[in-house]
């Protein structure tokens, strides 16, 4: 979700060497390629829906409106949606402590998965609790405990992790104070992006009016930065 499509495009295509197509969802969406393949959309929507502009994740569900439901029974808001699009329909919801994402109904490429070729490196939910974070998207999105379906969400010492036949989707990690000011800090979402050299996307998300948030300086053999685009949507790169 940004505030200006062009903008965006012109940040991410420095920082993470995107090309862009359109997305058959009007002027303002499209879908960002790496070597012509898809790994995440951009809408110039966060003023018309009134939500902040942030990169959220979306999963996919047999029926969005079941799935719906199940987020209302536990607690937490859809906040936009279900909506119709011409290949599917979506919703956009918060968790329990205040995390935003979404879920799908519709086409999805069978080929495509987070942790794979051009998709993002990984997920990271940072929450209040990891158990009762773990337990409601468990409930509302069908993750399965370890040995019991394609997705297995197994925890591991302090976090969880979910697994998509066998490898690292998305982990969850407590600790999150959803009273504080600092949006790191707060309960949330995190996309990590593969980059060849995180001091290079650095460089180029800085001249574009982007910020480092963490490490505090950039170094040559840096592997992994937290940045904020010029509209405020925090993301990491990372070499790993």
């Amino acid at each position: 979700m940004s505030r200006e499509l062009s903008a965006s495009q012109l940040f991410y295509g420095d920082v993470l060497g995107w090309t862009y197509r359109a997305a058959g969802l009007g002027d303002d969406f499209c879908v960002a390629l790496t070597d012509g393949l898809p790994v995440a959309g951009i809408g110039a929507l966060a003023s018309s829906l009134q939500v902040a502009v942030s990169w959220t994740p979306y999963f996919a569900v047999a029926d969005v409106d079941a799935a719906a439901a199940r987020i209302r029974e536990r607690g937490a808001t859809v906040a936009v949606g279900p909506l119709a699009f011409h290949t599917g329909r979506a919703a956009l919801a918060t968790d329990p402590d205040g995390a935003a994402f979404g879920i799908w109904e519709g086409a999805v490429r069978s080929d495509w998965t987070v942790g794979r070729g051009s998709a993002p490196a990984w997920l990271e939910l940072r929450t209040r609790d990891t158990s009762d974070a773990a337990r409601f998207y468990s409930q509302v999105l069908g993750w399965a405990p370890e040995g019991e379906g394609d997705f297995t969400l197994v925890h591991e010492d302090d976090s969880a992790v979910l697994r998509q036949q066998g490898h690292v989707v998305a982990k969850i990690r407590g600790g999150a104070v959803q009273a504080m000011p600092d949006p790191q800090l707060r309960p949330r979402w995190h996309v990590y992006f593969r980059v060849p050299e995180v001091a290079e996307s650095v460089t180029a998300a800085t001249a574009r009016g982007g910020v480092l948030v963490s490490p505090a300086e950039a170094a040559p053999a840096l592997r992994e930065a937290t940045l904020r685009d010029p509209d405020g949507a925090l993301f990491t790169v990372t070499s790993a």
